[in-house]
């Protein structure tokens, strides 16, 4: 950097100018980009995109062309932040899905959580989806996907009674996180479907355009 530069990127920052190197966006790989990435593995995994590594809460999210992840902005400016308990596992979406508003969508790509250990953000896992954690976000559906990795603790687990066998509490712990996250009377917990459930929901998410 030159002593003329150093003025004109002082400058940069204090407008907000953007920054290849911008803290607040990830740029993500274009083989790493819905619709480059398969919904499906021939495995019967799905790909999660993870948004949001467990234990942490900055709302990030995928930018609408899908070309990167986004530090959420309130409608103030403010940079969003979870008021809240740390997420308790992965939150991300699922490539090539998006449910139609016709069907009672909300446009956007199917959200997923994935249990077990913080998983960087941008990362792309293939996940074996056990149930739904149905929910009502200021009265809208607003469902969650619940997966496992192929590798972990919680690899074996199939369906959401094996988990509630297996790790008793735990269906309990994400319910209660995401009933009172936002505040209290925004989210209604509707209870948790199975994997049937899951995959059908994933079925009927319609490809996202090219």
């Amino acid at each position: 950097m030159t002593v003329r530069q150093a003025p004109l990127i002082v400058l940069c920052l204090a407008l907000g100018c953007a920054s290849p190197h911008d803290p607040n966006r990830l740029e993500l790989p274009r083989d790493a980009r819905p619709p480059h990435v398969a919904t499906w593995n021939e495995d019967g995994t799905v790909n999660a995109l993870i948004e949001i590594p467990a234990g942490t809460n900055a709302k990030w999210e995928a930018t609408r062309d899908y070309s990167a992840l986004a530090w959420e902005r309130r409608d103030d400016g403010t940079l969003r932040v979870v008021q809240y308990l740390a997420y308790p596992a992965n939150y991300g979406m699922v490539p090539g899905t998006r449910l139609d508003e016709a069907t009672g969508g909300d446009g956007d790509p199917l959200d997923i959580l994935v249990l077990g250990r913080s998983r960087e953000r941008g990362a792309l896992l293939p996940v074996r989806v056990i149930g739904v954690l149905a929910l009502l976000d200021d009265g809208e559906v607003d469902d969650k996907l619940l997966a496992v990795p192929r590798n972990g603790v919680f690899s074996e687990i199939e369906t959401v009674e094996q988990l509630d066998e297996r790790f008793p509490g735990a269906l309990s712990i994400l319910a209660a996180w995401f009933m009172h996250y936002k505040g209290p009377g925004r989210i209604e917990v509707k209870g948790y479907r199975s994997a049937e459930a899951a995959i059908a929901l994933i079925q009927a998410a319609r490809p996202q355009p090219e």
